[in-house]
């Protein structure tokens, strides 16, 4: 018994060791283990359980859900262990120009260039895809379909609709056009960027047109219509029947294809025809804005002429109606002289008469212009002229003359005025028609003086008739008491007259006597 109790305790220390000397490791079902010892890799381990004798044994293991791989020190492992590593693992090594795409069952993982990456084989389906950007940085379309409605880093996706046309740009430089559709280019390291035009505008605004023109005349051919003019051209631009644009000289400009050109040359004529000016202003409130800084526009009313100058000579009188110029490499003037029978008034004009007193005159003048280019050439303010002119013209007449004349004799003042400014206007082609002094306004002191004057006047006057008539009326009188003394017969008629017009203002008459006595009896008038 002591014996054995001696050996099971000399032995026991002896097994503890042995034991310590193994060790054992569990890989689960959804896992995947990579044996190391002494930090050297030894294999790769699939699911189960594992005894090793020693140590220094290690497991790492990895969850097969998460399918890249981050193992330590990989291209160091990839030297030494390359055949074994890739039958377990989906390396992706990507170059300095080369990027990738790798599908994780229903995932997308994008891997940019120069990257070594590694993923797990089997438990998840994997693929992947290596694409040259050298080549083009355009995603194939088979992998732009899977990829929408997806985020992946490094790739920008554009959809062109079908009214737009999409230029690409990489690194501001043009590339090509994009027709409709859907797209994806790689943007690693460079910028991508899509400018899209609309196919409806025919006049967009293309980005760096003459580089477009200059650089790329494969686009241009296949999608654009270009204008270029020479000096002395303007271009009238329509889609569907419409102006949609006008281009000045020397100008160069892109359209879609499609459009309507029209070149004009203006080296001899820059007036433009009827047709166009209706085309051109009597349209759109868009075209007329597109006409503003290319016409100049004229319009002559009826009854009126027009004057035109082109770089400050005269070159035509115009017709009554709407004129239009281009204006490209001209200067132009146009003015509207009125043919009608005018007035001019020249009101509140203090002047002094020959006897010094201060008055007010309003006067009223018509005139004609019968030559407009000599009195346009002639003076530069018509209105101003004829207002001077007639202003000077008031003053000589009003004080040449004294108050009473001017009172007397109002037509001598417009005779005067209109025979100085008819010679005044003659050499202007202007025909006054008509002179007249409308009012002749006096101080309030001078208007009392002749209400005297004209009182005292009208009163000498007044006894002048009464006089007269008592003459008159006495002269008779006496006529008509000679024939009554004459004629007893005619003393009776005149005293029946009497008594007849008396009789006509009473209502009964009451006589004592007889009617030879009426006139020398007394009467009495009871009035009822």
């Amino acid at each position: 018994m002591f014996l054995s109790n001696l050996l099971r305790r000399v032995q026991l220390p002896k097994l503890s060791i042995q034991i310590s000397m193994w060790k054992t490791f569990y890989i689960k079902p959804n896992e995947i283990g990579i044996l190391y010892h002494r930090s050297d890799f030894k294999k790769i381990l699939q699911p189960g359980t594992y005894t090793y004798l020693g140590r220094h044994w290690q497991v790492k293991t990895y969850d097969l859900n998460q399918p890249e791989v981050k193992i330590e020190n990989l291209e160091l492992l990839l030297r030494t262990h390359e055949a074994e590593l890739q039958e377990h693992l989906l390396i992706i090594r990507t170059a300095f120009n080369q990027t990738a795409l790798v599908r994780c069952g229903q995932t997308w993982i994008s891997i940019m260039p120069n990257q070594l990456r590694a993923f797990w084989r089997g438990f998840i389906e994997v693929e992947s895809h290596i694409f040259n950007l050298e080549g083009s940085l355009e995603l194939p379309a088979e992998f732009v379909q899977q990829l929408r409605g997806l985020a992946i880093n490094g790739l920008k996706k554009f959809q062109i609709s079908e009214y737009e046309i999409g230029l690409l740009y990489v690194q501001n430089n043009f590339i090509r056009p994009l027709e409709q559709g859907e797209y994806a280019f790689w943007t690693v390291n460079r910028d991508v960027a899509l400018r899209t035009l609309s196919r409806i505008v025919p006049n967009p605004d293309f980005p760096l047109e003459d580089v477009l023109i200059e650089q790329h005349p494969e686009f241009v051919s296949a999608y654009c219509e270009v204008v270029q003019l020479q000096d002395r051209q303007v271009a009238i631009v329509r889609y569907l029947g419409k102006v949609i644009a006008i281009l000045p000289p020397t100008s160069r400009k892109l359209f879609w294809r499609g459009v309507e050109l029209e070149m004009i040359d203006i080296s001899s004529n820059a007036k433009l025809s009827p047709n166009l000016v209706a085309e051109l202003l009597a349209g759109s409130k868009e075209v007329l804005l597109l006409s503003h800084n290319s016409l100049h526009v004229r319009e002559v009313p009826a009854q009126h002429v027009g004057l035109l100058y082109v770089n400050q000579e005269f070159q035509a009188l115009l017709e009554p109606g709407i004129h239009a110029w281009w204006l490209y490499g001209r200067s132009f003037q146009t003015e509207v002289i009125d043919m009608r029978l005018q007035n001019i008034e020249v009101s509140g004009q203090d002047i002094l008469s020959k006897d010094k007193v201060p008055l007010r005159l309003n006067l009223t003048a018509g005139f004609r212009i019968q030559d407009p280019l000599r009195a346009k050439n002639g003076l530069s303010d018509i209105s101003s002229f004829l207002y001077k002119e007639l202003q000077f013209a008031l003053r000589a007449a009003v004080g040449e003359q004294t108050l009473d004349a001017l009172l007397e004799n109002k037509g001598a003042i417009d005779r005067s005025v209109a025979e100085y400014i008819r010679s005044k206007t003659a050499d202007y082609g202007i025909e006054v028609d008509s002179v007249g002094v409308k009012d002749i306004i006096l101080p309030g002191e001078i208007k009392t003086i002749l209400s005297k004057v004209v009182e005292a006047e009208k009163a000498a006057q007044a006894n002048v008739v009464r006089r007269r008539e008592e003459t008159a009326a006495t002269r008779s009188m006496l006529n008509t008491a000679k024939v009554m003394e004459d004629n007893p017969v005619a003393l009776r008629l005149k005293e029946l007259e009497v008594l007849e017009r008396i009789a006509e203002k009473i209502d009964r008459i009451q006589v004592n006597g007889s009617l030879d006595s009426i006139l020398t009896e007394l009467i009495q008038i009871n009035r009822q």
